[in-house]
């Protein structure tokens, strides 16, 4: 393991035990209230679930859910769900014969150093009908492009402190993201954003009612590229 890498787990791992917001679990949940409908299949793959936030809903929608996780600590604190199989490994290490019809990569990739050498990677486990499923925090969420005009970010393509917290690399735009994913041998079928963020989670946990949280979830759907997050799906190439 390189010293960076090691860093970089490291870093989520304090982020997701210590930094963790009520709010962040619910955009969570937003996003697989999002990605739900383009699940296939009854065998998927969790990529980076971190301490299963995720994997909590995902074990209800597949006969089967593998999880691969690098941080052997995040991974132990996922319970032994009875329809679950982990993977303690780092991506370019895993290695598997199994075809998953679903993998599912939620704010991973921005954690990655070569990006599209793991995409490429990817391809290998998915299924020949499959479906890949990412989902990445937006450069141009709205709250980021206020930041930038108030001064407290120089571009909305800089890490802040949260970033530096969380091990990111970078942040993506809807372009970026489309660029690596098609770089990599897939065929993006949609895309979308998930929840309109005008403030900071933090200021949004300590001032917004449900009602409002639930109301910007919605509105999102209208204003894709710049909501909180941004996602896409896609298939292989040489089935379309």
């Amino acid at each position: 393991m390189s010293e960076r890498k090691n860093n970089k787990v490291e870093e989520s791992e304090k982020f997701y035990n210590n930094s963790f917001l009520n709010f962040d679990y619910q955009l969570a949940e937003y996003n697989f209230q999002t990605i739900k409908p383009y699940f296939k299949g009854k065998l998927c793959l969790e990529l980076g679930p971190a301490n299963g936030f995720m994997t909590k809903h995902l074990v209800n929608e597949f006969n089967e859910l593998h999880l691969l996780e690098g941080s052997e600590f995040l991974l132990s604190q996922i319970p032994d769900y009875q329809n679950v199989v982990k993977h303690l490994s780092f991506f370019e290490d895993f290695e598997t014969n199994i075809k998953f019809d679903t993998i599912i990569m939620s704010h991973v990739l921005e954690h990655i150093a070569d990006p599209v050498f793991i995409l490429k990677k990817i391809k290998r486990w998915l299924a020949p009908d499959g479906i890949l499923l990412v989902s990445v925090p937006n450069a141009k969420s709205i709250h980021r492009l206020v930041a930038v005009q108030m001064g407290l970010l120089s571009s909305i393509y800089e890490l802040n402190s949260r970033d530096h917290e969380l091990g990111h690399y970078r942040l993506y735009d809807m372009e970026t993201l489309r660029l690596h994913v098609i770089d990599a041998g897939f065929n993006i079928i949609e895309s979308g954003g998930v929840f309109f963020k005008p403030l900071s989670n933090g200021q949004i946990e300590k001032f917004w009612s449900t009602d409002m949280i639930e109301g910007f979830y919605k509105v999102g759907s209208l204003f894709p590229e710049n909501c909180a997050e941004i996602f896409v799906v896609a298939k292989l190439n040489d089935l379309l």
